[in-house]
């Protein structure tokens, strides 16, 4: 049986919610970003909001892979091409977190968005 529930967006805590959402868009190819200042929604072609970034005061980002602020949520973004979405990915302005693990056909490999927020690009 169906759940009446549905997920509305996955929202991120951020000290700049501007940045992060400008961020996404240009890794995602996403271009309509909607709210207030202290709460943005990034929307997909379709025009279904789906990552939200909303500001925390003092935000403090995750440790990785361990230590005193572990993740809570990271996002998983399937590629065709690690190595030439590696190369995008950073010139968005992530930060790789480590070498591919697996293989760059087979694997996968971990970033830092803007904030700090770990994610992974995996092999499609």
């Amino acid at each position: 049986m169906a759940s009446g529930v549905r997920i509305e967006l996955t929202a991120i805590d951020c000290p700049n919610p501007r940045e992060l959402a400008e961020f996404y868009g240009r890794l995602l190819g996403w271009q309509t970003i909607k709210g207030r200042e202290d709460f943005l929604a990034l929307y997909d072609d379709d025009g279904v909001a789906q990552l939200g970034f909303q500001r925390v005061q003092d935000y403090q980002p995750p440790t990785w892979p361990e230590g005193p602020r572990p993740q809570m949520l990271h996002l998983d973004l399937r590629v065709a091409d690690l190595d030439a979405e590696h190369e995008r990915t950073l010139a968005c302005g992530a930060v790789a977190l480590g070498e591919v693990q697996g293989t760059t056909k087979e694997g996968f490999r971990v970033y830092a968005d803007p904030a700090g927020h770990p994610f992974c690009l995996i092999v499609d």
